[in-house]
């Protein structure tokens, strides 16, 4: 790792606190003794932003530069942790049993969030690109990659930590968050970035969209969105089922089990991920990875704690590299591309805000385990995009195209 390259790694450990937001739905759901579905509404609001905000940051970005759009999403997401803290949320929640004032006083705090994370990605991911020597991108993304999962890991790890050693709710996250952001944005601003730029036109809403009509560019936008809607219906959902089935408790240890059977192994498999992508093609890899996923979530539909704890690890190292393949497998396909590219992608990352609330209804109206079959079968889609990336990868982009 590069002296100059840290603080965009702290750009990308930013991006992951909007995922913190999966945990969140089983604290709300304990906290204000709302509904699973109700709870889920957290992910829905903070991923949509992804598919309204994205491709016109990537527009944005054209014009202006990653910097540019990088400084505006850390404000927005600063601006929305604010919004919980200065209405006494930070550590010390007073719940009001007769009110939910507070829950959607959060709900917006998501909002902002999700907004600045989404502006945060169409930058992040193709900046590493400016940093990465040739046939590099691929390893070096992954690798930034396993930053975001350290933001994320916040959400899980934060709340158990602070109610042992100090007594506090799991609001804490929100001045935390809002202090790593006012730290990514001075260091941001203290980096020359150097941008590539190949191309003399500017991207427009036209020439993004024109992009889908290459098949192969929208079997991987696709992908995207499934990946992104399983991960975060993992994070919000897996503490739920170990509370709902096996009675552990979320905010004591559910949160922690959940983070050290999931996000760990994410945490792990992408800080050697650029390692194992120097011995295994991007392409195979993926497709070994999204195999691996699928068995996990057949154990998850044992009866047993043991089987049903070692799917969700198994997943979660299936799950390390997946995201990192998928969009650098793109950028590197149309590299002159890659604002418009970007934009699509990351758009793509509202697929958080749908498969979780699937997930909430089939949770309240059958079982948390039942409602599990939503992910797994995405999984499926997942493993036809890595049989179009193996099957003559070359040969089989020109034939979709």
């Amino acid at each position: 790792m590069k002296l100059r390259t840290l603080p965009v790694y702290m750009i990308f450990l930013t991006m992951g606190l909007i995922d913190s937001v999966g945990p969140m739905v089983s604290l709300a759901k304990e906290s204000f003794k709302i509904s699973t579905t109700i709870a889920s509404l957290l992910p829905m609001l903070g991923y949509m932003m992804y598919g309204l905000l994205s491709i016109p940051a990537g527009l944005l970005q054209d014009k202006k530069g990653k910097k540019f759009i990088m400084n505006l999403g850390l404000s927005i997401a600063l601006i929305g942790l604010f919004i919980p803290i200065i209405s006494g949320m930070s550590g010390n929640m007073i719940i009001d049993p007769n009110s939910l004032a507070q829950f959607y006083k959060i709900l917006a705090a998501i909002l902002m969030l999700g907004a600045g994370g989404a502006i945060l990605q169409v930058s992040g991911n193709p900046i590493m690109r400016d940093f990465s020597e040739p046939g590099r991108y691929s390893k070096n993304l992954s690798f930034a990659q396993s930053f975001i999962t350290v933001g994320s890991s916040l959400g899980f790890l934060l709340p158990v930590v602070m109610l042992r050693a100090f007594g506090l709710d799991w609001s804490i996250l929100f001045p935390v968050f809002a202090g790593i952001v006012l730290a990514g944005i001075i260091w941001l601003n203290m980096l020359r970035i150097r941008e590539g730029n190949d191309k003399d036109k500017h991207a427009t809403v036209t020439s993004c969209f024109r992009l889908l009509k290459n098949g192969y560019i929208l079997i991987m936008v696709i992908g995207i969105f499934i990946y992104c809607g399983i991960e975060i219906a993992m994070s919000a959902y897996v503490p739920i089922l170990l509370k709902e089935k096996y009675n552990v408790s979320v905010e004591k240890i559910g949160l922690l089990i959940g983070w050290s059977l999931f996000y760990l192994p994410i945490l792990s498999g992408r800080f050697f991920g650029a390692w194992i992508m120097s011995r295994i093609a991007p392409a195979r890899l993926l497709l070994f990875t999204v195999l691996f996923s699928f068995v996990g979530f057949m154990l998850i539909f044992s009866n047993s704690f043991a089987l049903t704890l070692f799917g969700i690890f198994v997943i979660g190292l299936g799950f390390a590299n997946i995201f990192p393949l998928l969009f650098s497998l793109t950028i590197e396909y149309m590299p002159d591309n890659a604002n418009e590219l970007s934009g699509l992608m990351v758009s793509a990352i509202t697929g958080g805000a749908f498969i979780p609330p699937i997930m909430g209804v089939i949770a309240d109206s059958i079982s948390i385990q039942i409602a599990f079959l939503a992910p797994a079968t995405c999984v499926l889609y997942l493993l036809f995009v890595a049989v179009v990336n193996n099957v003559n990868v070359n040969k089989t982009r020109r034939i979709i195209v």
